[in-house]
């Protein structure tokens, strides 16, 4: 897990401001405790929201009522933007909310034990061999490919990937450096030939410098490029985003045979238990084969293994007829 920032205590006589000047100093603490951006604009978030739904009420006057009204409040209605409205999506937002809320009343020096919220299961979607291949057809240019190969080669979070420079990739012994990452440590990954060749004839064709970005995109441009391969591609919305391919890489590696604490250090993660959601994929992959050779369920045209009860073969298109399929699961 990451570090715990240090942000001390609230100074003296804090509660005698205004509901919103507290929070600006919370967030100056955090700011001058080195938090990111985006941790300032999570708990910016999170606080403000409690703060709305307090109204007039100053914050010397708190009590558990107010957050566990609050809470239960957020449980059975969610929240107002429409991504939240998902039930998941706002059980997940609700569980961070929580967190963000217990730190910043401790540091007022409120003595409220705030109950935590359980976040719900994680859902990891990848594309599948017959998509990926499907998005490399549909690209229209050299940046699409670029991006492609370096999101399934590397598993790179979209951050990351922006804040590449040329001089942090080292094209001879296909490793890149790291250093926009979520935590703030540098690690390497490694590339395959094929990506190293992109790559060198990317940054040939617009003659960038050692200190240049290597994809000179914001997130919204790069979101709304992997947006447009999917479509184009026929992927389903929801799996056409930068994380998805993240979560393909991390599956495809571990179907190759990539150890776990390999793929943790890949990935960057802190916890290898954060590696671990990509087993349950593979896993069900091992499950599906399992069946289909117990049951002996092949292709009469291509002969490969195929899944039980498939209507049509993956690797060739035949039709599976509906006795064959009754055989197959008999």
């Amino acid at each position: 897990m990451p570090t715990r920032i240090d942000i001390g205590e609230a100074p003296e006589g804090i509660l005698e401001l205004e509901n919103n000047e507290i929070l600006e100093e919370f967030l100056l603490a955090l700011e001058a405790a080195g938090a990111s951006p985006e941790t300032i604009k999570a708990y910016r978030s999170a606080i403000t929201d409690f703060l709305d739904y307090l109204g007039d009420k100053p914050l010397k006057q708190v009590t558990i009522r107010d957050v566990i009204r609050w809470r239960n409040q957020k449980l059975r209605k969610g929240f107002k933007k429409p991504r939240q409205n998902e039930k998941r999506g706002w059980q997940v937002t609700l569980h961070y909310y929580t967190l963000f809320l217990r730190r910043f009343l401790e540091w007022l020096g409120l003595n409220i034990r705030i109950p935590g919220v359980k976040k719900p299961p994680r859902k990891i979607e990848a594309l599948s061999d017959d998509e990926i291949e499907r998005m490399y057809s549909a690209a229209r240019d050299p940046l699409d490919k670029l991006i492609l190969d370096l999101l399934l080669d590397t598993g790179l979070r979209s951050k990351e990937l922006l804040g590449l420079r040329v001089k942090d990739i080292d094209l001879e012994n296909l490793v890149i450096t790291v250093k926009e990452t979520k935590y703030g440590r540098e690690r390497k990954v490694v590339i395959t030939p094929r990506t190293a060749k992109t790559i060198r004839a990317w940054i040939n064709l617009n003659r960038l410098k050692p200190e240049d970005k290597l994809i000179n995109l914001t997130y919204p441009g790069l979101y709304k490029r992997i947006r447009k391969l999917g479509e184009r591609a026929g992927i389903p919305r929801e799996k056409a985003r930068p994380h998805v391919l993240r979560h393909t890489f991390a599956t495809r590696a571990l179907r190759r045979g990539l150890s776990l604490p390999s793929l943790q250090r890949l990935l960057g993660h802190t916890d290898i238990k954060t590696t671990q959601v990509y087993m349950h994929l593979t896993i069900e992959d091992v499950r599906r084969e399992y069946l289909s050779i117990l049951a002996g369920n092949k292709c009469p045209k291509c002969g490969r293994e195929i899944p039980v009860g498939a209507k049509y073969c993956p690797y060739c298109g035949t039709e599976i007829s509906a006795e064959e399929r009754a055989l197959a699961t008999a």
